[in-house]
């Protein structure tokens, strides 16, 4: 006999919600739970008692494949006309998508506006990559010349629009380094694209092409690097610039043993010229290297400087 007749759980079958609808069920029919998880295992489905008291209370929704499974499994074990709990689950709920961060056009994060929007423009580059930076790991290393030699860069990344599948990697040389020189490098999961010089910005762009379109709140992670060309001055600081902020980001600068600044610090501006807002001296360690580590950033302006004497 199909426990139906009971008043509460024909009600709550035919108006849910869900949990109401089980929990009434699994109390007309008499069980605990740890009997209803012996039925369900007897008829090779596996769901623990802690699943099934957060489905029953309304703490969690079944919805893989192998929950569902359980549900129709539960039916059988509690008597139920078939389809009378699977129905009240309805389509399979989406996770929100991750709200759009807040952007600011690359021209915001480089001195030579004017070079920035040149170059993008001939690339068609959008006014932001629909890429948000869940985490970036930087080194970038200085050699025996006091002259910036590279930098390598690892990011996390999410989509915050559908059809991505490129990001833009922008960089300035120090002045007088000759931009054409500058070797791009990609070197895990993307690979190079379209790369646009500007000489007289020590200014440059690159592609770096996803093997696939990233959808709203898919994640990618890629790596890629430049190998910077000699300049007639020694290199005093690293930038990194943020358009739409990010997670995390993390920045090493390793020197040559042979050439030891004599202080560094850290230092955080809103806009390109302009005072920093934030700073704090750094100190090396045993490898002749100083770092930084940043949460939570907003579009701006984060980097190391450093004096030679």
């Amino acid at each position: 006999m199909q426990q139906t007749s009971h008043p509460d759980l024909t009600t709550a079958l035919r108006t849910g919600p869900f949990h109401l609808a089980l929990r009434a069920a699994i109390t007309a029919r008499g069980l605990a739970l740890h009997r209803v998880q012996q039925h369900l295992a007897a008829r090779g489905v596996q769901v623990g008692v802690t699943s099934l008291s957060y489905w029953q209370q309304g703490q969690r929704r079944p919805e893989r494949a192998e929950s569902l499974r359980a549900v129709r499994a539960l039916e059988e074990v509690l008597d139920l006309p078939a389809h009378s709990l699977t129905r009240l689950l309805g389509p399979r709920q989406s996770p929100p998508s991750p709200a759009s961060p807040a952007t600011r056009p690359y021209r915001d994060l480089i001195a030579t506006a004017q070079a920035v929007d040149d170059l993008l423009a001939t690339i068609d580059g959008p006014p932001d990559t629909g890429l948000h930076t869940i985490t970036h790991i930087e080194r970038v290393r200085i050699g025996a010349d006091r002259q910036l030699l590279c930098r390598d860069s690892q990011h996390a990344l999410r989509a915050h629009r559908d059809g991505i599948d490129r990001y833009l990697a922008l960089y300035q040389g120090d002045p007088g380094c000759d931009i054409t020189r500058v070797a791009v490098r990609a070197t895990e999961n993307c690979r190079p694209g379209r790369v646009r010089r500007d000489q007289s910005a020590n200014l440059l762009v690159a592609e770096l092409l996803l093997d696939h379109r990233l959808r709203t709140g898919d994640t990618h992670l890629l790596s890629y690097g430049f190998d910077d060309a000699t300049a007639p001055v020694p290199s005093r600081e690293y930038v990194r610039g943020f358009n739409s902020g990010a997670g995390q980001y993390v920045l090493q600068v390793t020197f040559h043993p042979d050439a030891l600044p004599v202080r560094c610090h850290r230092f955080a501006s809103h806009l390109p010229g302009r005072p920093p807002y934030e700073t704090a001296e750094l100190t090396l360690d045993g490898h002749h290297c100083v770092h930084l580590v940043a949460t939570g950033l907003r579009p701006g302006l984060l980097g190391i400087r450093w004096d030679w004497d």
